[in-house]
């Protein structure tokens, strides 16, 4: 038999020839240890401003104690997904937490506890939508809502970033289309580290009876009241939002939620696909997540949100001296925009040889012309730390 597999290979490796011409090849690190500000990376000590640990819980020893209780208690895996065996009480006890933490935006609050995040949006997504539902996306949202959008197969019209303007006319041009109509946006935007007009929003999806699905993986236990998130920061409530957030971000451990009505999580329950056919996350995770939970909302995590606070003021001030293009954030992803694929990598690479871990984000993450360093700022670093950085920066 002819042996076919020349050509296959041939192209993927002629691929991969292209991205490391365009600069766009992404490597990973490897980290010894728990995640911290300051890590073991192949080997070598660095400050680490890559992580999305923004409360420093990674390693928190409640956590990881809770952890290994958890697993003491139901041991490694859950066994099955959740409606076939594998739906445990520290699930169960998860999901009331998080509606009385997160579900302040409506009247009868319900929780959902997902295996990631990238599986939440997914199922949010082609569970309220399809064929015969206008989407309403905007342009800069998370590869997750996008992918989530085109599975559902319903009609997308893309807004561009935070248009309210342009929004309402999209909106307004469809009023007497009888589709469903869903808006779906990030709160906090992971790569410019802005915050989507949510007020407007929620006035918007109210006027032409829209649902409103907020992805709030970057505001969920930093902003708000104790943490509670984004809706929480801007005290809003509708029963037109569908609130998604996630655990692996300031919660410092893993998996996702989505929280809303208890009319729109039970329809979860039952058409969600992404929540139906997939085993449920061991038990021993949601066992943590609970006292994670505790110490966002404790005034430990007000300590720590504070603390994270000033280092955001620190960093924007240093980033605004460089001989780049700051990005203005008044959150923990700081970016700072360089421009070409091969000047960022080599300013990365140039921090790298100083100890410090600053990832180059490069298309199609960002638009073309627009890569920058990304640097990601975490409760568990120091003044010090962003001493370091300022001096690093002002010697490139």
């Amino acid at each position: 038999m002819k042996d076919t597999s020349h050509a296959l290979y041939d192209a993927l490796n002629t691929g991969l020839a292209d991205l490391d011409a365009r600069g766009l090849r992404r490597r990973r690190k490897t980290i010894d240890g728990a995640c911290s500000a300051h890590l073991s990376v192949d080997g070598r000590k660095i400050v680490g401003f890559a992580s999305n640990d923004y409360l420093g819980l990674a390693a928190h020893e409640g956590i990881r104690a809770a952890l290994a209780e958890g697993a003491a208690l139901y041991g490694a895996g859950s066994g099955g997904s959740h409606l076939l065996g594998g739906h445990s009480r520290a699930h169960a006890k998860l999901e009331d937490e998080l509606a009385a933490f997160s579900g302040g935006f409506v009247d009868d609050p319900r929780a959902l506890y997902f295996s990631t995040g990238y599986m939440a949006n997914l199922a949010v997504l082609t569970a309220l939508a399809g064929r015969d539902t206008l989407v309403f996306s905007d342009a800069l949202n998370h590869a997750s809502l996008i992918d989530g959008v085109r599975l559902s197969r319903a009609q997308t019209q893309i807004y561009p970033h935070a248009d309210m303007a342009a929004l309402d006319a999209m909106l307004d041009a469809s009023r007497d289309d009888p589709a469903t109509k869903l808006i779906v946006t990030d709160t906090v935007f992971s790569m410019d580290g802005d915050i989507a007009p949510l007020a407007r929003l929620v006035e918007l999806a109210e006027r032409y009876g829209a649902w409103l699905v907020v992805d709030d993986a970057h505001g969920f236990g930093v902003l708000g009241p104790q943490g509670h998130g984004a809706l929480a920061h801007y005290a809003l409530r509708s029963k037109h939002l569908v609130y998604v957030g996630t655990f692996g971000k300031a919660a410092g451990v893993s998996g996702a939620f989505v929280a809303a009505d208890a009319t729109v999580v039970e329809w979860l329950i039952q058409r969600a696909r992404p929540y139906i056919f997939t085993t449920a996350s061991t038990p021993a995770v949601a066992h943590a997540l609970s006292a994670s939970v505790r110490i966002i909302a404790s005034d430990e995590g007000d300590a720590r949100r504070a603390h994270l606070a000033s280092l955001i003021d620190t960093t924007r001030a240093m980033l605004k001296r460089t001989r780049w293009l700051p990005v203005d954030s008044h959150t923990a992803v700081q970016p700072l925009v360089i421009g070409g694929n091969d000047e960022t990598l080599a300013i990365a690479a140039a921090l790298d040889e100083h100890s410090l871990w600053v990832p180059a984000i490069r298309p199609p993450t960002v638009p073309a012309g627009t890569s920058r360093l990304r640097v990601s700022l975490s409760a568990a670093h120091s003044e010090d730390d962003l001493a370091r950085l300022d001096h690093a920066l002002t010697t490139l």
